[in-house]
């Protein structure tokens, strides 16, 4: 199950959204890293990243770059960021230049093979915070947890 908060109203807010992986934490990492896992997952249902379009330097100061793209062709949606903090494999945070939006990401292991995430997003516009957005975000967490599932099985 997915939790979230989101500030209300319009101007700059805050996102908080938590969820517990069956999946160990150095393998949850190496996926959101490693340009061959993040783009079975990245971006909420209906969206794909090609891989040609994925740029993951995981370093301060590296670049955190991809293209979603629509499935029905309808749009594509390019993401440039630049990471702040890279703690493998406990946090990666990035900030959006042009939003001036930070998205800090937590590994905490649980044990038994199971990790927390929790992201904090800071200096988020309204429209990322909208109850639709943030339920497409929650899809992307879906299909990242289903991903887990397939290379746990394999």
């Amino acid at each position: 199950m997915t939790e979230y908060t989101a500030t209300p109203g319009d101007g700059i807010g805050e996102v908080t959204i938590t969820r517990d992986f069956d999946a160990p934490r150095d393998l949850m990492f190496r996926c959101f890293i490693e340009p061959e896992h993040f783009v079975k997952f990245w971006g909420p249902t209906g969206t794909h990243v090609p891989i040609e379009t994925v740029v993951i330097e995981p370093w301060a100061g590296g670049r955190f770059e991809s293209i979603m793209v629509m499935d029905d062709g309808s749009g594509e949606f390019p993401m440039k960021a630049v990471f702040v903090e890279v703690t493998e494999p406990e946090v990666f945070a990035f900030k959006d230049p042009e939003l001036n939006m930070i998205s800090k990401s937590t590994f905490t292991d649980l044990g038994d093979g199971r990790t927390r995430v929790v992201i904090h997003q800071t200096n988020v516009p309204a429209y990322f915070r909208s109850e639709e957005n943030l339920k497409g975000f929650i899809t992307s967490l879906d299909r990242f947890e289903a991903y887990l599932g397939e290379l746990q099985s394999a």
